[in-house]
């Protein structure tokens, strides 16, 4: 019995670690270029892209240094290396280790190793060894996005089969309207049935964020002009992101005004250091129990 337990123990001593899963990250764009909209593209934006440059250590041979990456790809695959040599990857999914940063770069990684023409439909756990967009993009990289009415970014031209065409065509029928304000960062206006909103995600720290927003609320200046409401503010991916409720029958160009004026209020909430008086602090309660946390 004695020496069982002993070979037991030996055994398992001679067995490789299990590798650690990777930590949780509350911000896990922090330190990317525009951290706010990869939180717009991974959380609230329906159909966009945008163009980011790898590392050549990270570059397969024959592989390109520039990678798409989107909203959404043909039946929710995380990657694609397209015929012409093309490589996408898709934000939204749904893969999640606690660390999107790390669940990105994995796909990122699998879609230049990919064989031309080829989906990436799974990618191995992340662990806390995977490496980081941090760590895989270069230094210099660019992250503009471009909002897209529909899918058809996705074949630019090819062709799709089967269910992968069957998938565009559900695609572009559900995508909800959605425009780029350009008054703020990360701005988007949207119609949602026979509502309009605008939501922004903000780049402070989420308790600064949150008082700014109870101060601006209690002096009545949290509006975005006549017939709007903020309607509360919901956490993405470590940062808040406030939602306004607006008049269905303006198009967004009418709020590019009145949004650019509710910036200035804004920052200047933000620099405030004193402390929250009564009314504010019940403004910034409300908010609180009305906000919500994506994934």
């Amino acid at each position: 019995m004695g020496k069982a337990s002993r070979r037991q123990r030996a055994d398992r001593a001679s067995r490789p670690a299990a590798p650690k899963p990777a930590p949780f990250e509350r911000r896990p764009f922090a330190g990317l270029p525009n951290e706010t909209d990869w939180v717009a593209m991974r959380e609230i934006i329906p159909a966009a892209t945008a163009v980011v440059t790898v590392k050549p250590a990270h570059v397969p041979e024959g592989a390109p240094a520039e990678a798409t990456v989107a909203t959404v790809l043909p039946l929710a695959w995380p990657g694609l290396h397209r015929t012409d040599g093309t490589v996408l990857i898709g934000t939204q999914s749904g893969s999640s280790s606690g660390d999107a940063s790390r669940d990105l770069a994995a796909q990122l990684l699998a879609a230049l190793a990919a064989e031309q023409g080829h989906p990436v439909t799974a990618t191995p756990p992340v662990t806390a060894d995977s490496p980081r967009l941090q760590d895989v993009l270069a230094d210099d990289t660019s992250f503009e996005v471009t909002v897209h009415e529909g899918f058809d970014f996705w074949v630019e031209d090819q062709d799709l089969e089967g269910d992968a065409k069957a998938s565009l065509e559900r695609a572009n029928e559900t995508v909800v309207p959605t425009v780029a304000m350009t008054s703020l960062p990360s701005a988007y206006w949207v119609r949602i049935g026979d509502r309009a909103h605008i939501r922004v995600v903000l780049p402070d720290d989420e308790d600064a964020a949150t008082d700014a927003l109870a101060r601006l609320h209690a002096a009545g200046e949290d509006g975005l002009g006549e017939d709007t409401r903020l309607l509360g503010a919901f956490r993405a991916c470590g940062l808040l992101v406030p939602v306004w409720d607006l008049d269905p029958e303006r198009e967004p160009s009418d709020y590019e005004d009145e949004l650019a004026a509710w910036g200035t209020r804004y920052a200047a909430a933000l620099a405030g250091d004193a402390a929250l008086t009564p009314d504010e602090r019940r403004a910034r309660s409300g908010l609180l129990s009305r906000q919500v946390t994506l994934r």
